[in-house]
């Protein structure tokens, strides 16, 4: 089939198996020319555990780890196949990691099933045992709507909603290329707690109690979950909303984890990173016209990043290094080219002027659709969009 992107609103509904690959194989590159650990030592990762390792930041870790310090990754993953339509983008992803590591001899397995379960725990706990030992990082990245509880079966649904009263604000509609006033009305005390249960820290516990009960967590095992704080114009959303309280829920599993953690000197923490496109972020309000206007300014500042450029600095400036860059709260953080005061004054001073009118001239709203775009592999340079080309790809996981 010849294979164009279908969006529809925030979504891409497929992907392109040649794109997605070219799309690792560019992250690798950066990681085998930027991001080299010392292997094989006490300060870099052996054995990795990737809770979310198909798309964006969870990727990135597993590109990090596996070219960056030659460690074996174990990936968890929750992605389509293809069938009659094309496969997810985190499946070929996916699928192109494999190819990578397989040619350059890494060992690499991923397990695709519903990581919130207690059967996809119970299969990476005995692949583990059978091909690790121990694991030494854990990277929990998972962003999901929705949750299915493992022991009540109860399914428990997110949202995006401020907290204590409604929120009105800019917004992009990227179909329409409009911009409008959105208002999203207060989340009620049952959202609040269902978007804690879907996107706070009780899984990354769950992950860890389970390495831990079956004797699988190395001496000094360090784990991390990824968070985005933001500034001004994106705290309406992110801190004093219903996300921000999913993300303080992180923090609190995160000091849960360390006590736990005391028995093999390990080390939880989350890590803040910046905004960027995600098939998550695109799907919250404000957020493609912030990150127009953030492309462009970073852009002209050269300080913007990817995926993989945050990861790397995740790796080298804060998880294997003896000066961590850490805040008060015990976090990581590699947002602060973002949240510098210079950065984020430009930013609010183009958000207080942008129009439909002025849209193109004022943000980089290509930057935006192209990193969309690419995302399900779409848009890169090198690759026949015009080829008949089969949807199926090999499956080695």
């Amino acid at each position: 089939m010849i294979i164009k992107p279908k969006v529809r609103g925030f979504i891409c509904t497929n992907a392109h198996p040649q794109g997605c690959k070219a799309n690792v194989e560019e992250q690798i590159a950066y990681i085998k020319a930027n991001g080299q650990l010392a292997k094989q030592t006490n300060n870099s990762p052996k054995n990795v555990l990737v809770v979310g390792c198909s798309t964006g930041y969870g990727l990135a870790s597993r590109i990090t780890a596996a070219f960056g310090a030659g460690a074996k990754t174990l990936g968890v993953c929750y992605e389509q196949p293809p069938s009659e339509k094309t496969a997810s983008a985190g499946y070929y992803n996916t699928s192109a990691f494999h190819d990578a590591a397989a040619e350059a001899g890494l060992y690499a397995y991923t397990i695709n099933g519903d990581a919130f379960s207690t059967a996809i725990k119970d299969q990476v706990l005995a692949k583990i045992k059978a091909d690790l030992g121990k694991i030494d990082l854990i990277i929990y990245s998972l962003a999901s709507p929705r949750r299915t509880d493992p022991v009540t079966g109860q399914v428990y649904t997110s949202v995006l909603k401020p907290i204590g009263a409604a929120h009105t604000s800019k917004n992009l509609n990227t179909d329409k290329l409009k911009i409008n006033e959105i208002t999203l009305l207060p989340a009620t005390e049952e959202e609040i707690a269902n978007t804690v249960k879907v996107m706070g820290g009780e899984d990354w516990e769950l992950w860890i109690d389970a390495l831990q009960e079956a004797d699988l967590l190395a001496e000094n095992a360090k784990t991390v979950a990824y968070t985005y704080l933001g500034d001004k114009l994106t705290w309406p959303i992110y801190g004093q909303a219903t996300i921000g309280k999913a993300k303080e829920d992180l923090d609190r599993a995160a000091k849960a984890i360390n006590l736990k953690l005391q028995s093999v000197n390990g080390s939880a923490n989350v890590a803040v990173l910046k905004a960027l496109v995600t098939q998550a972020s695109s799907a919250i309000p404000l957020m493609p016209l912030y990150l127009s206007i953030l492309f462009k300014i970073m852009k002209e500042e050269g300080t913007n990043e990817h995926c993989i450029e945050q990861i790397q600095r995740l790796f080298t400036e804060c998880l294997y290094t003896d000066e961590p860059r850490i805040d008060s709260a015990n976090r990581y953080r590699v947002d602060e080219k973002e949240l510098e005061a210079r950065v984020q004054a430009r930013v609010e001073a183009i958000w207080a002027e942008v129009t439909e009118e002025n849209l193109l001239e004022l943000t980089d709203y290509k930057a935006y659709t192209d990193d969309f775009l690419k995302l399900f592999g779409f848009g890169i340079d090198g690759i026949d969009y015009e080829e008949d080309i089969s949807p199926v790809v090999k499956t080695l996981f």
